[in-house]
């Protein structure tokens, strides 16, 4: 018997599927389906929660950006000048003299 004949018995797969040796390892079978299910349902498990991960990054970039843009409204709307200018629309406008201030004399009552 030549080598090429000795490797080409060693995987014949008549010999191997035989009703005998599928029945004797369906136990194996089984266990190894039964892992490929779990690997797959474990990458779409993991994809799931990356693409929740970025959304809420993206979400959180966004947030930032909005707080960051509303925190430089209300500095640049509070500034005395800008809030002259928009009570003058009301007939409201900045004192030019300090004010006066009011005393009242206790009479000891």
């Amino acid at each position: 018997m030549t080598k090429f004949e000795r490797i080409r018995k060693a995987f014949d797969l008549r010999q191997m599927l035989t009703y005998k040796n599928v029945v004797g390892n369906l136990p194996y079978i089984f266990f190894l389906a039964g892992l490929a299910v779990l690997y797959i349902g474990n990458t779409h498990w993991a994809q799931k929660n990356i693409r929740k991960i970025n959304q809420t990054t993206e979400e959180v970039k966004e947030l930032r950006w909005e707080y960051m843009s509303t925190k430089s409204d209300l500095m640049y709307k509070s500034k005395q000048s800008q809030v002259a200018e928009e009570v003058e629309t009301l007939g409201l406008r900045a004192l030019r003299t300090p004010p006066k201030k009011i005393v009242i004399e206790d009479d000891g009552h």
